[in-house]
């Protein structure tokens, strides 16, 4: 460990993996680290089950009921990968698809007056769907018309519509959507947590919904992927492509000191050995002088006996419930998935509640989704702090992650990784770059 390298990185978390494999793919000599024995760090999937109850400080191990401990993987941070979507780009250009397999989350589903509702996002479903009258159906069908053949190059296909000067506020009030149809069409289709949107750029919007209706139509069911044993296999297929690359991964490592001079990281120090470094980059919780707290998540996760009802007895599915209908400021987020997607015992449901904390009871602001999903076998309720960076690595060359978010998609990781290199090298990530071109060391042809 003696050496210098080009680039530390700390923490096994998806963005510090999906870092660690860009740069050692751009040839730079990478060293990565973790405290802990696993990999993910805070999006790791926990196996077996009896790891889930230590961690969690339950009394007891888990009953009979549950079946073996090993059929377990648990993800800590639920989230679902968009078919097409940047994430999905990164996995297929770097070849690390090789290493994971996927299902098709089975539904999309939004939390209405009580009731749980397919999210309408075809001219089909439009015209079908219980969630509008018939006059808006109709508004609803020209208004997905209208994202669909929307072209920024191609002026007839805008309408007299400005991408850049209408608001999305301007946008709806031209199809003349009522604000119900503007709320599940902002936050269960453009996936925005807040209504902030409104008065910003349509261009942006309308983007976050062709992007839901094409990956959409990759697969049919819903926009969403999942990979089989949970969401920690992401991190571990990004740190196989690193290694394939040169890249040294060191876990149970603690990390004694960030080694700084003249306010410039020079290397890190574990166990009595200093590895030297030009550039680091870690999660919140390797260096906490260099961050601010943004708010916090609360997240249940729920063992359950059955699907969800109402969603048709799908294995698997998301439901949003938009802020208007519980009063609040923020979505709340519900993630199923299965025993489909071996990550439970035969017969076996995963759902996880998440939402972003806005009161001094996090516990009573979820009580509604939870209803949704009773009766409930387990439940594990944990609280985090959500962090971002204040030190930006200008001076320093330390480029520090963001945490997790309540919602249940990767994008928003995604422009953080984005972000983060464009701070390290000076330029935009250009996913090509990601293209492996070096097989697997041993069993590749």
């Amino acid at each position: 460990m003696n050496e210098e390298y080009d680039l530390i990185v700390l923490g096994t978390g998806l963005t510090e993996c999906i870092l660690s494999g860009i740069m050692s793919v751009k040839g730079k000599k990478v060293l990565h680290m973790d405290r802990n024995s696993y990999y993910g760090a805070e999006s790791a999937s926990i196996t077996p089950l009896e790891e889930l109850y230590k961690r969690f400080k339950l009394p007891g191990k888990p009953p009979e009921s549950l079946g073996k401990g090993r059929d377990w993987n648990v993800d800590l941070i639920p989230k679902f990968l968009m078919a097409n979507g940047q994430l999905v780009s990164m996995l297929l250009l770097a070849q690390v698809t090789r290493y994971l397999e996927f299902k098709v989350v089975e539904g999309s589903f939004v939390y209405k007056g009580g009731k749980v509702y397919k999210v309408p996002c075809t001219e089909t479903e439009a015209l079908s769907s219980n969630l509008m009258g018939l006059l808006e159906k109709r508004r609803f069908r020209g208004f997905l018309q209208f994202i669909a053949h929307f072209d920024e190059c191609n002026p007839k296909t805008k309408q007299d519509v400005d991408p850049i000067k209408t608001t999305m506020r301007d946008l709806y009030k031209k199809f003349g959507l009522s604000r119900e149809v503007q709320e599940f069409t902002g936050h269960a289709l453009a996936l925005y947590r807040t209504d902030e949107y409104l008065d910003r750029s349509c261009i942006e919007t309308i983007n976050k919904i062709k992007l839901y209706t094409e990956s959409l139509a990759r697969y049919g069911k819903s926009p969403y992927l999942y990979p089989l044993y949970g969401l920690g296999e992401l991190p571990q297929g990004f740190a196989r492509l690193s290694a394939i690359y040169g890249g040294t991964y060191m876990l149970n490592k603690p990390i004694e000191e960030i080694v700084m001079e003249n306010g410039k990281v020079v290397g890190v120090r574990s166990e009595g050995e200093l590895a030297r470094c030009k550039q680091l980059i870690c999660d919140p919780s390797y260096y906490m002088d260099g961050v601010e707290k943004t708010g916090q998540v609360i997240r249940a996760i729920c063992i359950l006996s059955h699907p969800i009802n109402n969603t048709g007895n799908v294995d698997s599915c998301q439901i949003i419930i938009p802020q208007e209908q519980l009063s609040r400021k923020h979505d709340i987020y519900i993630c199923m998935i299965s025993f489909a997607h071996n990550v439970a015992a035969k017969g076996k449901y995963v759902a996880i509640v998440s939402t972003t904390v806005e009161t001094s009871k996090p516990e009573e602001e979820i009580q509604v989704p939870l209803k949704l999903l009773e009766p409930i076998e387990q439940k594990f309720i944990s609280i985090s702090d959500m962090y971002k960076p204040t030190d930006m690595g200008t001076d320093s060359k330390i480029f520090i992650s963001c945490s997790y978010d309540a919602t249940t998609h990767f994008e928003t990781t995604c422009d953080d990784i984005k972000s983060i290199y464009k701070r390290m090298m000076g330029v935009d990530l250009d996913l090509a770059e990601i293209e492996r071109t070096r097989p697997d060391i041993v069993g590749d042809v």
